[in-house]
C-alpha cells in the first residue's frame, strides 16, 4: 500500500492524525505528512483518508491502482 497526501489541497484539519498518529503528522505548515504506512493496519488508514474533509489523502494498492478517493 502507497498513502500520499496531496499538499496544495490539505487545509490542516488533523483528522488523519487522530486516526493514525503513527502513520500521519502535521509539519510546519500545518500539512499532512506520512510518517510509516507499515505502523497501522490497512483499516485505520482507510479511515483516516476517509475522515479528511477535503479528500488530500490518496491511497494505492502496491500495483499503482488508486483506492482512495
Amino acid at each position: 500500500m502507497k498513502v500520499k497526501v496531496d499538499r496544495d489541497i490539505c487545509i490542516g484539519v488533523g483528522n488523519c492524525v487522530a486516526f493514525a498518529p503513527t502513520v500521519f503528522k502535521l509539519d510546519d505548515e500545518n500539512k499532512a505528512v506520512v510518517l510509516d504506512v507499515a505502523s497501522a493496519d490497512e483499516k485505520t488508514i482507510m479511515e483516516a483518508a476517509e475522515s479528511c474533509p477535503v479528500s488530500a489523502i490518496i491511497i494505492e494498492d502496491d500495483n499503482g491502482n488508486q483506492l482512495y478517493p
